[in-house]
């Protein structure tokens, strides 16, 4: 047991010391600091409110859902942006010492987390006071829904940061690709004004179940089924199996790639 205890202890050590090392990178010399994470989801949720809330004025719930559907969105975005440059952002660490390479890219996504993570605590504590919390399941569902999305991240920024050292184009193809997925997960239109036949299209968009089962539980108090329980934690493991294969197989050689 001592020496189990011994081995992982060098691995908290490490892994505490990238969290508080980005933090510290991200926000030095800022003067808003920590702000500056939270003003960008809401001032993107200003101009957007301005631009279709006229459009979606029939609904009240429109504002809160456009909210949640903003910061879970931009932690997606942003994370999965880090995690795919985080081998090739670090590469200097993998040259000169030897430890777990996974650890480089689990703790990219610190930054991003942090600011969901408050965000969440805040709009769990607004949405209680003001008494719309319906079912007493809301508040763990939706950090159980955030972990989902954590691990769906996690695989993605796992597979994809030792690709992109082969596959410098990788980044910019993600880019491109989450252009358009903002408007393929739900984020500024409530998905009822789609055909139903098309649902299952959207669902298969790994952020778009997890805005959805937010929004539901928060906003309108209805826990989803438990088969659509059972099909998220199924594609966040399937993400987590495949990056965690895929990282296996070619992080042994990222140092040549550098």
């Amino acid at each position: 047991m001592p020496p189990a205890r011994a081995a992982s202890s060098p691995v908290v050590g490490l892994v505490w010391t990238l969290v508080r090392t980005d933090f510290k990178v991200r926000y030095h010399g800022t003067i808003g600091g920590f702000v500056w994470a939270l003003l960008k989801p809401l001032m993107m949720f200003v101009v957007l409110l301005g631009v279709f809330s006229l459009i979606f004025q029939s609904d009240p719930n429109y504002r809160l859902n456009l909210i949640i559907g903003l910061f879970l969105w931009d932690f997606f975005a942003e994370s999965t942006k880090i995690g795919l440059v985080s081998l090739a952002a670090k590469g200097f660490l993998l040259t000169k010492t030897s430890f777990p390479r996974w650890i480089l890219v689990v703790t990219s996504i610190s930054n991003p987390l942090v600011t969901l993570l408050v965000f969440v605590g805040a709009i769990v504590v607004t949405t209680a006071v003001a008494g719309r919390l319906a079912s007493p399941w809301a508040v763990p569902l939706v950090f159980f829904y955030v972990l989902q999305l954590c691990l769906i991240v996690t695989g993605f920024s796992l597979a994809t940061s030792a690709l992109f050292l082969r596959y410098r184009d990788l980044n910019q193809v993600w880019e491109v690709l989450l252009q358009a997925g903002f408007f393929v997960a739900p984020v500024v239109y409530p998905l009822s004004i789609l055909p139903e036949r098309v649902h299952f299209l959207l669902y298969l968009w790994p952020p778009t179940a997890v805005i959805q089962f937010t929004r539901s539980v928060l906003v309108l108090g209805v826990v989803p089924s438990l088969r659509a329980h059972a099909m998220l934690v199924a594609a966040s493991l399937l993400s987590l199996a495949v990056g965690s294969w895929l990282f296996r197989r070619l992080s042994p050689r990222c140092v040549e790639y550098l």
